[in-house]
């Protein structure tokens, strides 16, 4: 009960906030641009090193993502393309922040930090891959702990607070374990 009511007020704040960004005449593929930009620019400080402001930057392109869709249904211009394109550029999104964190580690000489950066990339992608594929096969796919959400939380918490070596960690395991979680119910589902 707590967390419809949460999920009504978040939903409710999202629709008030996306029709205030929609008064100015941005579009929502817009908005998914702008959040895609931000984690790039993010990948680019994760390069160098600037953590901190790295996960400022991840943390106000969520903004972005989230406003997107809530702005596409408030406004009605919904599209098919419109959800693609969200999707696609996900990806690229958070594939920007590892390929960051691994030019860091790979760069300073921490290959733990490196191969925890690409497993974390893998285990990610994987994760979105299971469900897109599932989903294409007609199978209702969301088994696991670590979706993008979760994801993009360890992500920024890491980041702001200098535990990206731990973050990075977490989501090597946690996300490959999703992955494999979905693929058994896929598994479960087809037998």
């Amino acid at each position: 009960m707590i967390e419809e009511r949460l999920r009504a007020r978040t939903s409710g704040i999202l629709v008030w906030a996306a029709t205030l960004v929609g008064s100015t005449g941005v579009t929502p593929n817009t908005l998914t641009v702008l959040g895609f930009v931000g984690m790039a620019a993010a990948g680019a400080l994760c390069a160098a090193g600037s953590f901190f402001f790295a996960g400022v930057v991840v943390a106000a392109s969520c903004i972005f993502d989230a406003l997107d869709g809530a702005l596409a249904r408030a406004s009605g211009t919904a599209s098919v393309f419109g959800a693609f394109l969200d999707s696609f550029l996900d990806r690229y999104a958070e594939a920007a922040v590892y390929a960051g964190l691994l030019v860091h580690y790979a760069g300073s000489g921490s290959p733990s930090g490196a191969v925890a950066a690409f497993l974390a990339a893998i285990g990610s992608l994987m994760v979105s891959y299971a469900r897109a594929r599932a989903e294409g096969l007609g199978i209702e796919c969301r088994a696991g702990l670590f979706a993008r959400p979760e994801r993009l939380a360890v992500i920024i918490a890491g980041l702001v607070t200098g535990l990206v070596l731990p973050a990075l960690v977490i989501l090597s395991v946690a996300t490959n374990a999703t992955a494999v979680r979905r693929l058994l119910h896929v598994l479960q589902s087809t037998g």
